[in-house]
């Protein structure tokens, strides 16, 4: 007998695929999520689909363009700016709890995952880099041991991932995260903080520079446009908004 998945679970399976896919690059700003295609692909009804896409818009990973039409959400300086903000505020306050509270068994857990970003480094695995890196992000939420500082960032651990990945400068992501663990794992609060403040301003000024060619300076502040141009001769990042990641266009 034929074992009849529950629609729930269809459900969480094809959101899971399609997060996933927003999320690695293979379905790419502009991109256009059609009903019909989507359950031929997944093998599913359209309901399943439905119901996902209205997730996935609800989580800010696409919009309806028209009633008609819902594509993948393009990431304005705008977007990037007030997920780096709420970064700043909660994941630097985690990280002086998680000085204080981090127990053994906590630091031989990130000592892991920091090894697995390590091998994934080396290999130039980005997806797995992405993986390693945001579970390590959220060992030290955890690791700070406060439910309600996890629950208020669980909406938008997706886009987080997803801006990740956007991030290519993996051995520096690397220096980094090995320095915020030696500073948490010194159970110095104060220290954890002011690494776990200097990775997230270094992180939004790479995410900013790759996504729309625009210099921070050190604190965050005081955007410089670049005029350089792209390989197609196009002036990159002037106007600042809906600029799409990665050297692809649209399909």
């Amino acid at each position: 007998m034929t074992k009849i998945e529950p629609l729930g679970a269809v459900r969480e399976r094809v959101l899971e695929n399609l997060r996933q896919e927003i999320i690695a690059g293979r379905l790419r700003p502009g991109d256009r999520l059609v009903e019909r295609e989507l359950a031929d692909r997944f093998g599913v009804s359209r309901v399943p689909v439905r119901e996902a896409i209205r997730t996935l818009v609800g989580e800010g990973f696409v919009h309806f363009e028209t009633p008609r039409r819902t594509v993948v959400r393009r990431l304005t300086a705008n977007d990037v700016q007030e997920l780096f903000e709420l970064r700043e505020a909660l994941e630097v306050y985690a990280a002086g709890l998680a000085a204080a509270r981090a127990t053994p068994e906590d630091l031989a857990e990130v000592q892991e995952l920091l090894d697995l970003a390590a091998a994934a480094t080396e290999s130039g695995d980005a997806e797995t880099i992405t993986d390693v890196n945001s579970r390590l992000h959220d060992r030290i939420v955890a690791m700070a041991g406060n439910h309600l500082l996890i629950a208020s960032l669980e909406p938008v651990a997706g886009r987080l991932r997803w801006m990740t990945r956007r991030n290519e400068e993996w051995p520096q992501l690397l220096v980094e995260h090995r320095e915020l663990y030696e500073a948490i794992a010194s159970g110095d609060p104060a220290r954890a903080r002011a690494y776990a403040l200097a990775h997230v301003r270094t992180n939004y000024r790479s995410t900013m520079r790759h996504l729309f060619g625009t210099e921070l300076d050190d604190d965050g502040a005081s955007p410089r446009r670049w005029t350089a141009e792209d390989g197609n001769g196009h002036a990159r990042g002037e106007g600042g908004a809906g600029v799409e990641p990665g050297p692809e266009g649209e399909r």
